[in-house]
């Protein structure tokens, strides 16, 4: 009972929070605002807008189809009609719940608020409006008129101001923007003041590259290893003193018989389906040899579509035509226990191969797999092949699957005779909604392209519109993308905000999407000269409410870590400051920290994780780290109670696991080579 009392705490302290609103500038298509080279000659609407030049001629076609005879109803009318070219249109027209048919209408009696659905019922209540979107039936709310009426007053259609109000209105809060007659613009609420440190505690000396929540909700994760093992650890409540509950030589599943494992290759992700618990369905993302694996063989990416001859790859520049592939294999814990959420071991047997397409070169192949927690989807991440500069435009061109973001669609798996004719590279189907799914010019598993190497990407828990995304630099700059659909992110026209090739000046710049957030290799170090970004995410948990809505990522060479807020909130503008960290005096293992020296502590970051708990963890060439109440590291945080010594729920455990001291894994010291080429340094 304490437990669950504790928990219950726990979550109305959460509840206390203040929570940032769900807005980001985004269509109501869900693809990313943009500059059009020809303004736009009907709604008042500049820079950054969601209505290109034929939208706006069809917004005029249907306003002067209204026929609205009293001016001051049609000016206010027209601004209804135009706010689907706002910057903020998506959530205006509130594409979380269901797509309005106008955007919701400012109704406060607040006086520093405009209550412009007031206005509007003031002014055109006694008005005709043909083809009115008014009408009861378009909103589906009760209060009006019968369906089948061809009134065209809004006295006609609605029986008071207040039921037109409840049904189109809304009171702007911190969850929501609402439409008052202009283009949003957001209040600054001020720069959030930067955490004075972070503190950690060392969980695990294992080497590890991926960590996922147990899809169960429980406090258990998997970890896996660049060779290809995963296992299933349990985590300890903080403060206990105990470490990860893992038996290094008892893992979830081993496929490193299956796995090509050299420098920059070998496992680089893993997902569980959401209904895992039910299915038992799991996926690796990794790659193979088609030189000693049969089972490796696919279309090599590197073809006529793209203009590119596999024959003429020069092996001089990192070249490997094809021999390597990226591969996505199914696998499931059926059969191991009861059910798969007691499973403590599954089947190494690949019950299909989802994806494989072969690799032009040695390196920059991202290989991350999540999906996401809104569509189900499955997103993988894909690097552009690893040619110094991407000399064929893979990351530019929509019809290579190299430089993307792809989303597969996993639960629908069509018959080989359908993949065959769709052209697919392997056993999913694609989600109607992709952006290019009926562009025959394009290939449509496509959601994002213009990337280099993206290393590790996430979706914001409380705001799932938020999906950042870093990428890895060349030779000057690391970056952090806020990924919308169909969105292009320069690469290789520019690296980061920087031009990269000749061809840059040249560009439609206001197709690109610029990063959010970055930094130069000489601002992190100026000894190396060189960096690589690692992704992270934002911080949810209430375990240091100084960083709570903070986004961390941080650079695997130099080990230094950051915290980016937005300013203002919901402004998809980020402003950053790099977090100084220490270890905690009561670590459950000894951190070997150094005052002033993160790099001795942490040695290189390979990633992060995020468990059920929202906390997140550090998966670094040291060990396992866990971010945990900033006053163990004697670190001052107004914020903070004695909320994490709350005893918190039990947590299930399908067996009890040894617990053991991981010495870093042999193979790991290949990743540690494949630093260089993270960096691209060496192409």
């Amino acid at each position: 009972m304490d437990g669950v009392l504790g928990f219950l705490f726990l979550f109305c302290l959460l509840l206390l929070l203040p929570f940032p609103a769900s807005s980001l500038p985004m269509c109501t298509d869900l693809r990313a605002p943009a500059i059009q080279k020809t303004p736009l000659a009907f709604c008042p609407y500049n820079g950054k807008v969601c209505c290109d030049s034929a939208k706006d001629l069809e917004l005029r076609k249907n306003f002067v189809a209204m026929n609205i005879s009293d001016s001051g109803c049609a000016t206010l009318v027209k601004s209804i009609l135009c706010a689907t070219c706002d910057q903020y249109a998506a959530d205006l027209f509130g594409i979380e719940s269901s797509l309005r048919p106008v955007p919701i209408l400012c109704n406060s009696s607040l006086p520093t608020t405009t209550n412009f659905c007031s206005t509007l019922w003031t002014a055109c209540q006694n008005t005709s409006i043909l083809n009115s979107p008014f009408a009861p039936s378009l909103q589906g709310s009760g209060g009006g008129v019968p369906q089948n009426s061809t009134s065209t007053k809004l006295t006609d259609l609605w029986q008071s101001q207040t039921d037109f109000c409840q049904s189109f209105g809304g009171a702007p809060d911190n969850n929501s923007l609402c439409f008052n007659g202009h283009p949003v613009f957001l209040n600054d609420t001020g720069t959030q003041v930067p955490p004075h440190g972070m503190c950690l505690e060392k969980l695990d000396g294992g080497q590890y590259i991926n960590l996922a929540p147990h899809p169960d909700g429980s406090q258990r994760v998997f970890l896996s290893s660049q060779a290809g093992k995963i296992w299933l650890a349990t985590v300890p409540e903080q403060g206990s003193g105990e470490s990860l509950g893992l038996d290094e030589s008892n893992p979830f599943v081993d496929l490193s018989d299956q796995v090509h494992l050299d420098t920059s290759f070998g496992m680089l992700g893993m997902a569980f389906h959401p209904d895992f618990g039910s299915n038992g369905r799991f996926f690796a993302s990794f790659n193979c040899d088609k030189v000693t694996s049969p089972a490796c063989s696919g279309r090599c990416s590197c073809n006529s579509d793209v203009n590119c001859d596999p024959a003429k790859l020069s092996t001089s520049n990192g070249a490997q035509p094809c021999r390597y592939q990226s591969v996505i294999g199914e696998f499931s814990a059926n059969g191991t226990a009861s059910n798969p959420s007691m499973a403590t071991n599954a089947k190494p047997l690949e019950v299909r191969r989802i994806f494989t397409m072969g690799l032009p070169s040695t390196a920059d192949h991202g290989g991350q797999i999540l999906f996401g927690p809104q569509d189900g989807y499955l997103y993988l991440m894909m690097g552009e092949g690893g040619i110094k500069g991407d000399p064929y435009g893979f990351a530019q061109s929509k019809k290579s699957l190299l430089g993307k973001i792809l989303r597969l669609d996993v639960d629908n798996i069509p018959s080989p005779e359908e993949i065959s004719d769709l052209g697919l590279w392997g056993n999913y189907s694609i989600p109607a909604d992709n952006p290019y799914a009926k562009d025959n010019d394009s290939e449509p598993e496509i959601w994002a392209l213009g990337l280099r190497n993206p290393w590790r990407c996430s979706f914001d828990f409380e705001r799932p519109s938020y999906f950042l995304c870093a990428d890895v630099g060349l030779n000057t700059y690391e970056e952090v993308d806020l990924i919308t659909k169909g969105g292009n992110y320069g690469w290789s026209l520019y690296e980061g905000p920087l031009p990269y090739n000749a061809n840059a000046s040249a560009a439609n710049a206001t197709d690109l999407i610029f990063p959010v957030l970055g930094y130069t290799h000489s601002d992190v170090n100026k000894n190396l000269g060189s960096a690589a970004i690692s992704g992270g995410y934002f911080y949810r948990s209430t375990t240091d409410p100084c960083l709570y809505g903070s986004y961390l990522y941080g650079d695997l060479y130099s080990s230094a870590i950051w915290a980016a807020a937005e300013t203002p909130i919901t402004s998809g503008n980020f402003t950053t400051t790099s977090i100084p960290f220490s270890c905690a005096t009561d670590s459950p293992m000894a951190c070997n920290s150094v005052p002033n020296s993160r790099l001795a502590a942490l040695e290189y970051i390979f990633s992060f994780g995020e468990d059920n708990r929202k906390d997140v963890f550090i998966l670094a060439s040291s060990g396992v780290y866990r971010i945990v109440s900033p006053s163990r590291c004697n670190f001052t945080c107004a914020k903070e109670t004695n909320v994490t010594t709350v005893s918190r729920p039990p947590v299930p455990s399908p067996t009890s696991q040894s617990k053991k001291s991981i010495e870093p894994h042999k193979e790991l010291v290949l990743f540690l080579l494949s630093l260089l080429l993270l960096g691209g340094a060496m192409l």
